[in-house]
């Protein structure tokens, strides 16, 4: 009987041992995540219901046992919205841990410098990843830079700090202007930065861009800045051909070259060195460039300099096979 006895003590202990291997193991082993999983995490969603999702999505075999496990085992913070990465094997106590202390996965949209603002609507609702829709944003109103977002994010959201980048930069950028500068208000330095931003590509000239164009604001000249002419037409897209006369003489609120002064609004978004170099242009005479054959311009202090300047760009384009 005693034998007995111990026996059956020893198999109650081994059954215990057992089941307490199993419920650690369920809690510190490998759990049911095959492959490297992205899993998202609701905003406002409790454990228990990510548990459900994960036991919905085959990540994990059973929610009850995830929870209770949890419960015992787990931190107690909070857990995270937001997408995340379960690796391969991932246990339960390390799934839990990712959401809790993990990172969050971030995607990134970039708008370059002097992207008009129909391109940058073009390219938010490109991507898959956010929701919602959103209207064309004032053109000059979104700063050109590299912006993370989480996946689900509404894309009003993307697009609001994209703009309170820009109101930012500007309030930084303002007080430190250069006294004697063409334009009088942040509108308007948006504006012939913008301008400056479309004239050149090279990182170099933006000051020198920004002079000349300061100059001829300051004299009462005539702007004639080709950008000016097509944006009304394509809101800032490019053309995909050359300029024809009848748009050059086209009258409206943009084209600098049948109006004196700034268009009345930005014709792109400009960067921040575009937007610097207008608060602090170069000291220069210059009033007319051309390009130069070599991606830059060659500036000019009077029409008869411009005019060789022009004839020398005109022979390199007759060498290329381009008249």
């Amino acid at each position: 009987m005693k034998k007995a006895g111990c026996l059956l003590a020893a198999v109650l202990s081994l059954v215990l041992a057992i089941g307490a291997i199993w419920f650690l193991s369920g809690w510190w082993g490998g759990a049911e995540v095959e492959e490297d999983t992205n899993f998202i995490v609701p905003s406002g969603a409790s454990l228990t219901s990510v548990a459900d999702k994960l036991a919905d999505e085959g990540l994990i075999s059973d929610s009850g046992g995830f929870l209770l496990r949890a419960k015992i085992f787990g931190s107690s913070d909070p857990i995270m919205a937001g997408e995340f990465l379960l690796p391969a094997g991932a246990s339960n106590a390390q799934i839990l841990d990712t959401f809790q202390h993990g990172e969050v996965i971030r995607r990134f949209v970039t708008i370059p410098e002097g992207l008009p603002s129909i391109m940058v609507h073009e390219r938010l609702m490109a991507e898959d990843h956010l929701t919602g829709e959103i209207p064309v944003p004032v053109e000059g109103s979104v700063l050109p830079d590299t912006y993370d977002f989480e996946r689900g994010e509404a894309r009003s959201a993307v697009l609001a700090r994209m703009q309170a980048a820009m109101q930012n930069y500007l309030a930084e950028a303002w007080p430190k202007r250069v006294e004697g500068i063409a334009v009088d208000t942040v509108q308007e330095a948006v504006t012939l930065a913008s301008i400056v931003d479309k004239e050149t590509g090279v990182a170099r000239e933006r000051r020198m861009v920004a002079g000349l164009y300061s100059n001829r604001v300051k004299d009462g000249m005539l702007l004639q800045a080709d950008p000016t002419i097509i944006y009304p037409i394509t809101k800032g897209k490019p053309l995909g051909r050359r300029i024809k006369q009848s748009e050059i003489a086209a009258i409206n609120d943009y084209n600098t070259y049948t109006m004196v002064g700034l268009p009345k609004g930005p014709i792109t978004n400009p960067g921040r060195e575009a937007i610097a170099a207008v608060l602090n242009p170069a000291k220069t005479s210059a009033r007319y460039m051309v390009a130069d054959g070599t991606g830059g311009h060659a500036f000019a202090e009077t029409l008869e300099e411009h005019n060789r300047n022009v004839a020398k760009w005109f022979e390199i384009r007759r060498q290329r096979g381009e008249m």
